[in-house]
């Protein structure tokens, strides 16, 4: 029945190498439940975060910073990551068969989907192609590229703004466009804003156009902006949030809202048998997605999925 499988069947397998798989690895490994994190990176968008004021015992504390210490201490207790995406998922008789894009296959008794969101697009003519040209969708992987250069920021929440106070020490000039009349980032990131000399808000504005041969070279946008439609960029950061993954939503048919997040349980437990869901890709939380609600919701769901494992073994 299952071919090329890799390792024997796990009691549980983690979808995911953010904060809520992190600290469900974590919680998996103090009740010594056999595991394994599949994910295509360690962190998930808290890599890329520039600086965390909010999660408990740091004052201040850089995304990098924080997904190391998670990471230091997941493997320490124990857990064992393998770097690479979940191509597609079956289920044989209680028993869940995981590959990934690289051909392996690992086998699982349950299954913990923590894999976070994707970035969103603007989904323009040539942003795919001028991604890594110019275009980015992570301002502390690129803004060292655009040191003394003028760089456009799309979005108005707290990840475009903490983009811009970033991008405002090191580039010349920052121009932070939203298509609304004002911010929705949290007033004590807009208040540092405002401080910025370098930064201006392109308001109720939404770019049209990405232009570039080779390189981005500029932008149109929907509305004139000092009587012009055009903005010479080098750089354009894309900050307008995120979406869950539909791919492995739909394979695992589990249900959902209508945005595509998973509907869970208190307990962290999906509409399907054998399969728990945490952090941002769910509903949990009064749909509060921070670090800290992701870590307690992979807390939670291991502490269900051990609870659903004892009783199974009880009545075997």
């Amino acid at each position: 029945m299952f071919k090329n499988i890799s390792k024997e069947i796990y009691q549980l397998i983690i979808i995911g190498g953010g904060p809520a798989g992190l600290s469900g690895s974590i919680y998996a490994s103090r009740y010594n439940i056999e595991h394994i994190i599949i994910t295509q990176d360690i962190g998930g968008l808290v890599f890329g975060s520039h600086k965390i004021e909010n999660f408990p015992s740091y004052s201040e504390i850089t995304g990098t910073e924080l997904v190391k210490k998670m990471e230091n201490q997941t493997k320490k207790l124990g857990g064992q990551f393998f770097i690479d995406k979940v191509d597609y998922i079956n289920h044989h008789d209680d028993i869940f068969e995981v590959s990934t894009l690289s051909g392996k296959k690992f086998l699982a008794e349950t299954i913990l989907v923590a894999c976070g969101t994707e970035k969103n697009k603007l989904d323009l003519p040539n942003e795919k192609r001028l991604t890594g040209k110019g275009i980015s969708y992570c301002f502390t992987c690129d803004a060292n590229f655009f040191k003394g250069k003028i760089v456009g920021i799309v979005g108005g929440g707290d990840s475009a703004v903490q983009a811009a106070i970033h991008l405002s020490g090191i580039a010349q000039h920052v121009f932070l466009i939203h298509r609304r009349n004002k911010l929705t980032a949290n007033p004590s990131w807009q208040k540092i804003l405002f401080q910025k000399p370098n930064v201006t808000l392109v308001l109720n504005n939404e770019v049209a156009k990405i232009i570039g041969q080779k390189y981005l070279e500029k932008i149109k946008l929907k509305n004139k902006f000092n009587n012009s439609n055009e903005l010479p960029l080098d750089g354009l950061f894309i900050e307008i949030g995120s979406r869950p993954s539909q791919q492995l939503v739909q394979e695992l048919k589990v249900k959902t809202n209508k945005q595509g997040y998973i509907k869970i349980k208190s307990s962290g437990k999906t509409s399907r048998d054998g399969v728990w869901a945490a952090g941002d890709i769910t509903t949990g939380s009064n749909n509060f997605r921070q670090i800290l609600t992701a870590c307690a919701e992979g807390a939670i769901a291991i502490n269900s999925i051990y609870k659903f494992l004892r009783s199974k073994n009880i009545k075997k």
